[in-house]
């Protein structure tokens, strides 16, 4: 939707505990008119528009008694259809087979393949659609290999919120290379749309007292791409910030360089659409049994403009104390514009925003219940 000057605007798609919000600013994008909620009764995990075709619209979702589903736009957002068939794995003959708590993950194919989309579900599974999301079979090998299904480990070793597949990227060089991050699970690398996966693990730590060596000891709670240059990949992880370089292939753990006070434990990481050097994180307190909140109730985006080497504190306009939540790995998205705008939603359920790469901050919305992810889209 463009103004009368022709000037963009910009969209964020907003999923929450309690349905899914979508937010339109203005071209200067100073003012936001709210939509929805979309399906108020349901878990909404992630909302996507799709960038190769702005028609398509997905929301993955699921109730506490229906159990998981998805929800399709053909028209923009205006109006959404359950599609046919949502991700579900394959009744196994020997009684091995899984089921599909959620679809946590929604990801866009190749601009080279329109309708193809990628899902990352709860417990790990990779999923894959030829026909812009209507319909989902499994894309992977993984899901009966002896050793992904050890990595993968039971529910009770996952995280508070269920095992998942996450952060699908892929490479805008080649479709047919993919990475995919797995909690619990680690880091892996995919040649072959994701058929097959190997581990990318070299520099990673894990918990002290565990062997690095053993993917089902990984963590990665975010990973992200660099637009700019596909060979630099940045991670949040359980234990610490990261940077691959992937001629090099081995992580470094950037976050070394946070100021010690505040650490660099966290859930998201975004990175500019304009240079591999800027990358934002938004941390929280990573003592003893992860409290999940701003370290000591004063929240703070971190944002490094020269690959990690330092890093520059960020909270003018977020609250000064007493603020006790955080930001899940979702929840954190930057637009596209010049002026790069970052945006996040909280587990209290505010919705932030910054039209200067984080120099200032202002409060969107308030109010919305718990959110789970925040996704920009200039349009």
């Amino acid at each position: 939707m463009r103004d009368q000057k022709g000037a963009s605007s910009t969209r964020l798609w907003v999923a929450t505990r309690k349905g899914a919000f979508l937010f339109e600013s203005d071209s200067a994008r100073k003012s936001w008119q709210q939509k929805g909620p979309y399906y108020l009764g349901h878990i909404a995990h992630h909302v996507l528009q799709d960038p190769r075709d702005p028609r398509i619209v997905l929301i993955a979702a699921r109730t506490g008694h229906l159990g998981p589903t998805m929800f399709r736009s053909t028209n923009g957002g205006r109006t959404f259809k359950e599609v046919s068939r949502p991700p579900a794995f394959a009744t196994r003959d020997d009684g091995s087979g899984r089921t599909v708590s959620h679809t946590f993950w929604l990801m866009p194919a190749h601009r080279n393949e329109p309708g193809v989309w990628y899902a990352g579900t709860s417990p790990q599974g990779l999923f894959r659609s030829d026909d812009a999301g209507d319909s989902w079979s499994e894309a992977s090998t993984i899901h009966d290999d002896p050793d992904y299904r050890r990595w993968f480990g039971t529910a009770q070793d996952g995280t508070p919120n269920g095992p998942m597949l996450h952060s699908i990227l892929i490479d805008p060089r080649d479709p047919k290379h993919l990475y995919i991050g797995m909690s619990g699970g680690g880091v892996h690398e995919s040649w072959d749309r994701g058929r097959t996966f190997k581990p990318l693990l070299d520099g990673l730590e894990v918990v002290g007292g565990f062997d690095p060596s053993d993917p089902s000891f990984h963590d990665p709670h975010c990973i992200q791409m660099c637009p700019t240059n596909p060979d630099r990949l940045y991670q949040q992880n359980h234990c610490g910030i990261y940077r691959m370089d992937r001629s090099e292939g081995r992580w470094h753990r950037i976050g070394k360089k946070m100021p010690k006070r505040v650490g660099d434990i966290g859930f998201p990481i975004v990175l500019s659409p304009h240079n591999d050097q800027t990358a934002w994180v938004f941390p929280m307190d990573g003592s003893d049994v992860w409290p999940r909140v701003s370290p000591n109730g004063q929240p703070a985006v971190y944002c490094t403009v020269d690959g990690g080497r330092r890093w520059i504190r960020q909270d003018a306009g977020l609250p000064t104390g007493q603020a006790w939540w955080t930001v899940k790995r979702q929840a954190m998205s930057a637009d596209t514009h010049a002026k790069v705008g970052i945006y996040f939603g909280t587990t209290s359920g505010e919705l932030w925003g910054s039209r200067d790469g984080g120099a200032k901050w202002s409060l969107i919305a308030r109010h919305l219940p718990e959110i789970y992810a925040v996704e920009a889209f200039v349009q």
